[in-house]
């Protein structure tokens, strides 16, 4: 599956195995540009964390590959290996070239070339290498924890090295996020000298550190230390990695697009050059969510929706306690959560539980993966209850179907909800309202606000349709980025 190959876009956790978000605008993207041809690369974690592909690939995607960097059946088997004491600085050099700015591409690839997978995991020199970094500068940490973070930490290097020489000829590379996506697409961009534009949705090395934050294992370590704010060492060797490829990315790539104009800020603070930033917004299909107009009954149902995964970075739960203030006040109040519950099974299990004992079970329902078309004609008000978040793509179709949205402060929703791009985008109103992160009450005041008082829906409505019309259509995202693709493809000639 793979013929002249103009766009080659990598995506880490996405596409096509993930419903929604970053996969829903690949796909739209690939979809909307027929005249390119479009390979996808997908890098996951284990091949067993993900089932089925969830979309139907266009005509105009030639080429598919996959790579799984904590796979244990690519690791090799374990056998002891001896190697010589100068291999020692070049797994020292790409260590401490992490906390270093700009290009450390040399030393990676001078370690790979030397040092196999196999010596990096079971030699002599290696564990000399993590035993003195370990008494150097964790030695209040678990060794046996420090050991595994600095084996997961390097494996993926060779699987993303091996990785390159497997792709064919392509003539743009594409990264939708920094990470290890945007790691792979700087190494083709420096090794085959060929366009590299990379697209934030959220910031990635901001989104691991929340990550990082809020996992258990590391919150019950944070008990242990003196203040919430206080990171453990391993915590800072993770950032530490996660900064640094992100730099990489930054440092290789020609183009460094996010979607709002905070987020461009913010990738200047994390090191992305400024002259090579701008801001594409996403856009939506107007002309298929018209229907979702024709389709509202007359009178407003007490409905409100969040359209997403369930996953604890959507916090459903802060929407499930927001719920049960609804409900006192306005008893027959339902709570739909429309998106796959498949992706975190032991965080569904707690999100129903928490229904259960706030005794809503008649007024929060998960209804799985539906199509929006269906939902956005039966609900009021659409919401987002997230701690980080891009540009959501459902808060856009909810406005092009006519529906206002009442959302966290994250990402781009207070732009999108009371204007942000320009003048008149400001002039135009809210078309819902912004609350504070992780706040029930905040969020449940607004959705009432909205249920109750018709007139202030309407207003909202019309200032979702009109905002969406002008500023966030899919013909604008398709030509923007048609354009930027002719351009990259111009740098060749």
């Amino acid at each position: 599956m793979k013929s002249n190959i103009d766009i080659l876009i990598i995506g880490e956790g996405t596409y096509p195995y993930i419903r929604g978000g970053v996969s829903s605008w690949i796909h739209q993207l690939i979809s909307g540009l027929p005249e390119f041809k479009f390979g996808v690369l997908f890098i996951g974690s284990r091949r067993e964390d993900y089932g089925e592909k969830r979309y139907k690939f266009p005509d105009n995607l030639v080429y598919f590959d996959e790579i799984y960097i904590f796979d244990k059946e690519e690791l090799p088997i374990p056998k002891r290996r001896k190697l010589k004491k100068e291999y020692y600085q070049q797994i020292e050099t790409v260590h401490k070239s992490f906390n270093k700015e700009g290009n450390n591409l040399d030393a990676i690839n001078r370690l790979i070339e030397n040092i196999s997978l196999e010596d990096f995991l079971y030699s002599n020199v290696s564990w000399e290498f993590i035993v003195n970094t370990y008494l150097e500068k964790y030695e209040n940490e678990s060794f046996i924890d420090y050991f595994w973070t600095i084996r997961n930490m390097h494996i993926p290097l060779w699987e993303i090295f091996k990785a390159i020489n497997r792709i064919p000829r392509i003539k743009i590379v594409h990264s939708p996020s920094t990470g290890y996506a945007g790691f792979l697409a700087g190494l083709l961009k420096l090794n085959r000298n060929i366009p590299y534009i990379l697209t934030e949705h959220g910031i990635y090395t901001r989104e691991r550190k929340i990550d990082l934050l809020t996992s258990d294992w590391f919150s019950t370590r944070r008990r242990f230390l003196k203040s919430m704010e206080e990171s453990s060492g391993l915590e800072f060797v993770w950032n530490k990695f996660f900064e640094s490829i992100g730099r990489f990315s930054y440092y290789t790539a020609d183009k460094i697009l996010s979607l709002y104009e905070k987020a461009r800020q913010i990738q200047i603070e994390y090191g992305a050059p400024k002259e090579k930033t701008m801001v594409i917004p996403n856009g939506v299909n107007i002309d298929r969510l018209k229907s979702c107009l024709e389709k509202r009954p007359s009178k407003n149902p007490k409905v409100i929706g969040l359209i997403g995964r369930v996953v604890p970075i959507k916090d459903i739960k802060t929407f499930i306690k927001a719920m049960r203030i609804v409900v006192n006040k306005i008893p027959d109040a339902e709570g739909w959560v429309v998106g796959p519950t498949d992706e975190d099974p032991e965080y569904y299990e707690e999100c129903k539980n928490l229904v259960k004992v706030l005794d809503l079970e008649k007024n929060v329902k998960f209804l799985g993966f539906q199509n929006i078309l269906d939902i956005f004609p039966k609900i009021s008000v659409n919401t987002l209850t997230s701690i980080s978040e891009g540009m959501p793509l459902s808060i856009l179709e909810g406005f092009a179907a006519g529906v206002p949205a009442v959302t966290t402060d994250v990402g781009s929703c207070f732009d999108i909800i009371y204007g942000g791009l320009n003048e008149e985008d400001k002039k135009l109103g809210n078309a819902g309202f912004v609350c504070k992160v992780a706040d029930a009450k905040d969020l449940a005041k607004h959705y009432i606000k909205l249920l109750e008082n018709e007139a202030l829906w309407k207003k909202c409505q019309q200032v979702a349709l009109e905002r969406v019309n002008k500023f966030y259509t899919q013909e604008l995202f398709f030509s923007n980025y048609k354009k930027l693709y002719y351009e990259a493809l111009s740098w060749q000639e």
